[in-house]
């Protein structure tokens, strides 16, 4: 009997380099609250993903998801593109 898919961590950012071969940047920011003094601040981070066809382009806002290791520093693949980062579907 084969197991069901594991739960796999999604995030949702912006294209910032699509300059590799299969390969794009993502960042993904998130807004956090400080515990004590309540200020919010952003937070930012950039993952590789897998992108086999090289569809995704600049700019585009994309939905990644977390895998089994495709190189040394890709972990992460492309689900669907949510639009453009400006906030206009396409």
């Amino acid at each position: 009997m084969s197991q069901p898919p594991a739960h796999r961590r999604q995030l949702v950012g912006v294209v910032v380099s699509d300059k590799m071969k299969k390969t794009v940047v993502v960042r993904v920011e998130q807004i956090k609250t400080h515990p004590r003094y309540g200020k919010q601040y952003r937070l930012s981070a950039k993952f590789k993903a897998h992108d086999e066809a090289g569809q995704y382009h600049l700019g585009d806002r994309v939905q990644i998801e977390e895998t089994r290791p495709i190189s040394a520093h890709k972990r992460w693949r492309i689900v669907k593109k949510l639009g453009l980062a400006g906030g206009s579907k396409s």
